[in-house]
């Protein structure tokens, strides 16, 4: 049962991309071929974070190159920041996921932050979206500021609590991921705007898999 929900939710996943996809066509938006490559791609990535499996990141590097080309059109230097960033830290999850290989050889085992650790953390990553949004429309041409400073600062500590296979990550993605559907929208890439709305789905089924997955003596 677990194996069919997860290869349904992965195909709903990528249905939403191509419906989106061929919609906007038809509607005469224009939407580049990369926003259906990208889209899909993320959702197999997301997918298999959620099962907690390794795989995602063959998908991930992919997804990186594609949306990074996506993001340097419409000028959001914050996004194209952070993807540099990803395919740096992605390169270090390898590693870091391999070591808490479960006995599948595929899945890890995560683990928990205490709330008020949690808590430090999202008071400091709020503070810090502010300082750099400010930055971005006092010093660059970026076309929404403070959106794209609010989908990368949380975003960067997302990666690293993924990295770290902390469970509360599926919380700062899933605020991440809300803007980031305003964010397309507003610019008027609905691919990408489905992709991150499928995202939100993902986030509150990544966040009832990993604590199934968490070892409780990490």
């Amino acid at each position: 049962m677990t194996k069919w929900f997860d290869y349904s939710f992965l195909a709903f996943g990528l249905l939403i991309q191509v419906v989106t996809y061929f919609i906007s066509l038809s509607a005469g938006v224009p939407v580049s071929p990369v926003s259906l490559v990208s889209g899909c791609l993320g959702v197999c990535s997301v997918c298999l974070t959620a099962q907690g499996n390794i795989w995602t990141f063959f998908f991930g590097f992919a997804q990186v190159g594609t949306y990074t080309y996506l993001c340097i059109e419409q000028r959001f230097y914050g996004e194209i920041a952070i993807n540099a960033y990803y395919f740096l830290t992605m390169i270090y999850g390898v590693y870091a996921w391999k070591r808490r290989l479960r006995g599948d050889e595929q899945t890890v085992s995560t683990r928990s932050l205490s709330m008020p650790v949690f808590g430090v953390i999202i008071l400091a990553t709020l503070f810090l979206s502010g300082l750099v949004g400010v930055g971005l429309a006092a010093y660059t041409d970026d076309t929404q500021p403070y959106l794209d400073a609010f989908t990368t600062v949380p975003a960067l500590v997302a990666q690293v609590l993924m990295i770290l296979v902390y469970r509360e990550h599926w919380f700062v993605w899933l605020a991440v991921d809300v803007l980031s559907v305003v964010l397309w929208l507003r610019a008027g890439d609905f691919c990408m705007a489905a992709q991150y709305a499928f995202w939100c789905a993902n986030c509150l089924f990544g966040l009832h898999r990993w604590k199934s997955l968490i070892n409780h003596q990490s």
